[in-house]
């Protein structure tokens, strides 16, 4: 049912206090203090437009339907720990379902709406789920893959547009008990190589994740995100709908991304601050351009993760739109939370993405070792948002996590003597030309910098001269013509011939991955393969 009202969020604050036999709330803990505290006021708002107009999802609505849900669950044999998986686009009931089936003391597996129908089977065999909820509008690809599967699983086919989709729980009905190390999340990475990894995520780690972006970014009951992100990606799950969660705060979350809709949504529905990706912020400013600058005076931040943020089009975007845009950086495996910029604007710095956020960070050579500031070597971390380990996969786990529990990402990058941390690029996506080690982001902000290019990804590809020579993965904007001549003498200018790509693909779109992250070893995939032919 629709709940509340789309005006500003109830004031105050919710303290949530944990029973003194154990150590910390869990999602369920939260959801209870915010209903009995500002039950009435809106938690969730679906945008007005044709597939879902103007629903809204109030704190005591939630509580309601993840009672509903559990109920329904335990009629068909589910118990506490098990395994809830979600094949549906953003929207209303996706959301419900999403953070209802963790409050009830379930495993929710959110999939990636863009798998192929092998890697959506795997997904589906791996994760041990009792039962699959889908959307309609998933029928096809779903058919595809179930006859993949090597178990049989229950599939409930959801019309996302229904008003409510299970009968309210009876008076007597209670949840089973959790703690805060309960799992609560089993999220599959989306690498470009090898079998997807589960990552199970409890609720201490996601409560620690929320807590360190709302303390962050000081998020309190009348603050309200619009974020598009999907939630089958971290992104969209902790920072655009945990950490308003946690803060008493509301979401308005649109179906998808549109640029004909965007500043729309955020004047109407007054939104405080605004979740985005690169992608997203390159494809807002090229709507804006030749326009004159716009300004909304009700937002106090916007925030971009997930792949690095373009330090021109970051200066860019606050020109245009005079909002200030915070830079982080998170990892599945550490629920979406590791890096970000300082709130006091004087502090920011372009290009970096940011500082320590609730997390022990440093700087690593090849053995471990902690390195200068300065230099460049593996970022590592560690802390309570910081998965365990990979589901079923102890090898993986063992590899991904040093002794003392620090998180081996794969990134490269270094620390400044503030404190600050620079992502140059991903170990593996390291071109390394002639025996020199040139990091792909300084090759996309060169071409980047040209007025008619949109989007750029560089990467090394097999050379029997220099090892690897370098590939640019090229999007431009709309109606603009460039040649390779073209490209070249601007790459020369701005990074001199060692460093200027040999080959350019020109594409409709760059790969990416469910956050926004562009797959830059599927780009060398795609030309080595000539599927770009």
């Amino acid at each position: 049912m629709n709940e509340g009202t789309a005006g500003p969020a109830a004031t105050g604050t919710v303290s949530v206090r944990a029973p003194t036999d154990r150590m910390g709330p869990t999602l369920r803990d939260i959801a209870v203090a915010h209903a009995a505290a500002q039950g009435p006021a809106p938690f969730l708002i679906a945008p007005d437009n044709a597939e879902e107009p103007g629903r809204i999802l109030s704190y005591a609505g939630l509580l309601r339907e993840a009672r509903a849900l559990a109920a329904e669950l335990k009629a068909r044999g589910l118990g506490a720990g098990d395994k809830v998986a979600l094949l549906m686009p953003n929207g209303y009931q996706t959301t419900s379902l999403f953070l209802g089936a963790m409050i009830g003391g379930f495993v929710v597996t959110p999939l990636n709406l863009r798998s192929s129908r092998a890697g959506l089977a795997y997904a589906l065999d791996h994760c041990d789920c009792k039962i699959l909820f889908a959307s309609l509008s998933q029928a096809a690809q779903l058919a595809e893959a179930l006859p993949l599967m090597a178990r049989k699983i229950a599939v409930e086919m959801i019309d996302v547009d229904a008003l409510q989709l299970f009968p309210d729980a009876p008076e007597s009905f209670a949840f089973e008990p959790i703690d805060e190390k309960a799992p609560a999340l089993l999220m599959y990475t989306s690498g470009t190589t090898g079998t997807p990894k589960g990552v199970l995520l409890s609720h201490r780690n996601l409560v620690a994740a929320a807590t360190s972006v709302a303390d962050w970014h000081g998020l309190h009951p009348d603050d309200r995100v619009l974020s598009s992100l999907p939630l089958y990606h971290i992104n969209g799950q902790v920072i655009g709908t945990l950490a308003p969660f946690l803060s008493g705060g509301s979401i308005v979350a649109p179906r998808a991304f549109s640029v004909s809709t965007w500043w729309r949504d955020v004047e109407t529905y007054r939104c405080t601050w605004i979740n985005m990706v690169p992608t997203i912020i390159a494809y807002l400013l090229n709507g804006a351009a030749g326009a004159p600058p716009r300004r909304f005076p009700q937002l106090r931040f916007g925030r971009s993760a997930s792949a690095p943020l373009p330090p021109d089009h970051h200066r860019a975007f606050e020109e245009s739109f005079g909002v200030p845009v915070i830079e982080g950086m998170g990892m599945t495996e550490s629920a979406s939370v590791v890096f970000c910029n300082p709130m006091q604007l004087e502090r920011r710095k372009y290009g970096s993405v940011g500082l320590a956020c609730g997390v022990e960070a440093f700087v690593a050579d090849a053995k471990g070792h902690e390195l200068q500031d300065g230099v460049a070597g593996e970022i590592r971390f560690r802390g309570p948002n910081v998965m365990s380990g990979y589901y079923k996969s102890p090898e993986r786990s063992s590899e991904a996590l040093d002794p003392e529990g620090f998180l081996r990402t794969g990134d490269l990058g270094f620390r400044d003597e503030d404190g600050f941390f620079f992502v140059t690029g991903r170990l593996k996506e390291l071109i390394i030309k002639g025996g020199e080690n040139i990091a792909p982001r300084e090759i996309d902000e060169a071409l980047l910098a040209h007025p008619g290019i949109l989007e750029a990804a560089a990467v090394g590809i097999p050379d029997t001269n220099y090892g690897q020579e370098i590939l640019a993965g090229i999007v431009l904007k709309a109606e603009m013509s460039l040649s390779e001549e073209e490209l070249r003498a601007h790459c020369f200018t701005h990074l001199g011939p060692y460093k200027t790509p040999k080959f350019f693909a020109f594409l409709s779109e760059l790969p990416k991955g469910p956050s926004g992250k562009v797959q830059r070893l599927a780009i060398a995939e795609n030309w080595q393969s000539r599927k770009f032919e």
